[in-house]
């Protein structure tokens, strides 16, 4: 914080706040917790392990349990995982099928 930093009226506190503060409070809050099928934490970039085996609609193909998948993106929705897997595109998972590794 810089001594020159702009200040913003927080209208959930009431409070003053430097702008950068608010900032970050705003986007924490917005910010949606994924977890896996033990409770794990899930952010982008991690590797995820299948929980069962999985029938991918459209695909005509069957996703085994134990199966590796590799840099999974957040979709801003709590339940839902975005994934790449060689054969499939716009793969998408269901976060209570997956364990973090």
């Amino acid at each position: 914080m810089s001594a020159d930093e702009d200040y913003v009226y927080d209208e959930d506190s009431g409070e003053w706040m430097p702008a950068s503060e608010l900032a970050a409070k705003q986007a924490a809050a917005n910010r949606v917790e994924v977890r896996d099928a033990v409770g794990n934490v899930l952010s982008d970039g991690d590797q995820v392990t299948l929980i069962k085996d999985l029938d991918v609609k459209g695909a005509g193909q069957t996703l085994k349990q134990g199966t590796l998948i590799k840099s999974i993106r957040l979709t801003g929705d709590q339940q839902e995982i975005d994934c790449k897997y060689p054969g499939i595109k716009g793969l998408v998972l269901r976060a209570e099928f997956v364990k973090k590794r």
